[in-house]
């Protein structure tokens, strides 16, 4: 009998991992559920959705017009099933037929679409499954559908619009470093033959001679310090994979000088957004936290909101235990203890997301500004180093001959 990995929530709303032999996915779901758990994530024990090679990755903007049109064609009155097949035949993306084949295949048998939706993480991610199973709980679907479609196409826009702010700076970048390293591994050493006479006399520059033994490193172990940074870059990789290095990543992007902010308003955003989307559809809020909190993308604040569910179980206000950890901004945490005052926290909740947008475009757009003339700043000063360094010596030949 397979073996089946899953992670779940008891009824105090406590993570609960662990494996269990079942003879389906659908078989290993039900077991859980008569154990009083609510399973996230039901997969074979090799990390993989029983009975699928590999999930298909699809790019974000294709999977929100698919919410948008399942959600569409859910709120015309046709049926899950038959939505998933139009859609299948209609998409012209091969990935995405995939998906939506394995998805109707398993609703067909009896499993929700949410459990189906699981199979394929690099599809819809685990928030999206969390939202739809939510939707299909509360009867919103169609409702979860059609949000979940503006905050994917949301954060796909955003994503894009960083990207290609970053695109000139990058490039800058990449062509003023191999501009500078061309420069110190080729051209400078050619000058060290006319600098010997300045040398010998103990007149050389300072700044010349650095430049010179830079030069010479370079030349002699440039291919192992490259070999180096391959294999820094590999162990970082591999370190990240890791639940303690994804934790410490987190951490790290709260502290970042100038881009924590803008990153950290992002992340309140979605947490703000779906929590509001899952208390409009009546879902309640223990419940809503704990699909809410990996909405956020950083274990410090996922963690955070799952204290304040354990919090808000024992009777206290929502707002306390945010303000307590330290990581959400005080304008933010006046909002919700003023929604919850007054009761209209899920209304509430989306106008803050939609503050906090607004305010990450603004830093988003200023932040790229700057960092533009700072490159170009930045480089043309080490350009202007390389230069001096030689040209100084090369003056003070020609004045003594």
């Amino acid at each position: 009998m397979p073996e089946f990995a899953y992670i779940a929530r008891d009824p105090a709303g406590k993570r609960v991992e662990g494996t269990l032999a079942a003879g389906s996915e659908r078989e290993a779901v039900a077991v859980l559920s008569g154990k009083e758990l609510f399973p996230l994530k039901v997969t074979s024990a090799d990390g993989r959705a029983p009975g699928v090679k590999a999930s298909p990755k699809v790019r974000g903007r294709v999977m929100a017009t698919l919410y948008g049109q399942l959600s569409a064609l859910l709120g015309s009155g046709v049926p899950l099933l038959r939505s998933l097949e139009l859609l299948r035949e209609q998409t012209p993306h091969k990935n995405l037929a995939i998906v939506l084949e394995d998805v109707h295949t398993r609703v067909q048998e009896g499993a929700t679409l949410a459990d189906a939706m699981a199979r394929h993480p690099r599809a819809f991610g685990e928030l999206a499954t969390s939202i739809v199973r939510a939707g299909g709980e509360g009867g919103f679907l169609e409702e979860a559908l059609d949000r979940l479609a503006k905050f994917t196409e949301q954060q796909d826009e955003l994503k894009g619009r960083v990207v290609g702010a970053l695109a000139y700076p990058t490039i800058l970048f990449v062509l003023g470093t191999t501009v500078v390293n061309v420069l110190i591994i080729f051209f400078v050493p050619k000058f060290e033959r006319l600098f010997t006479r300045l040398r010998e006399r103990g007149e050389l520059p300072t700044m010349t001679e650095w430049l010179l033994w830079l030069s010479a490193q370079l030349q002699s172990y440039g291919i192992f310090l490259l070999g180096g940074l391959v294999l820094i870059g590999f162990f970082i990789r591999n370190r990240l994979q890791t639940e303690e290095g994804r934790m410490l990543m987190d951490r790290a992007r709260l502290k970042i000088p100038m881009a924590s902010g803008i990153y950290l308003s992002m992340a309140v955003s979605r947490f703000c957004r779906v929590l509001g989307t899952l208390l409009t559809g009546g879902v309640p809020i223990v419940r809503s936290l704990e699909i809410s909190a990996d909405s956020t993308g950083n274990r410090v604040l996922s963690t955070a909101v799952r204290s304040a569910a354990e919090n808000i179980s024992a009777g206290e206000s929502l707002a306390t235990p945010l303000a307590a950890s330290g990581h959400f901004p005080a304008d933010v945490v006046e909002m919700i203890a003023v929604g919850e005052q007054s009761n209209s926290l899920e209304t509430v909740l989306p106008h803050i997301a939609d503050t906090l947008e607004r305010d990450t475009w603004r830093r988003l757009d200023l932040f790229v500004r700057l960092l533009e003339p700072l490159m170009l700043v930045l480089l043309a000063g080490v350009v202007l180093v390389v230069v001096i360094a030689l040209l100084v010596p090369v003056l003070k030949m020609s004045t003594t001959t």
